[in-house]
């Protein structure tokens, strides 16, 4: 029981540092003119809290951990905010 619910957390953690780690790229990727046009955080704003929860991420690996899960929320917020409005 207790390694099928190890399992998980450890799937569900490397998903959700992969899915920060992309939001990561590709606000670096996007360009600053784009950040402009939405009613968003400017670009710097959403680089410093995406690198913030890459960081807390790889030092506290639990995805339940509080820090994990604000920066969980920053990188779907960002994801659906900026890149989905963009495609």
């Amino acid at each position: 029981m207790f390694d099928i619910q190890s399992n998980v957390m450890v799937i569900l953690s490397i998903a959700l540092f992969a899915a920060k780690g992309f939001a990561l790229v590709d606000c670096v990727a996007r360009p600053s003119v784009q950040f402009g046009s939405l009613d968003t955080l400017p670009k710097q704003t959403w680089i410093i809290l995406l690198v913030l929860a890459v960081l807390a991420h790889l030092l506290w690996w639990s995805p339940l951990s509080l820090l994990n899960l604000l920066g969980t929320v920053a990188a779907l917020v960002y994801l659906a905010q900026v890149r989905g409005s963009q495609h």
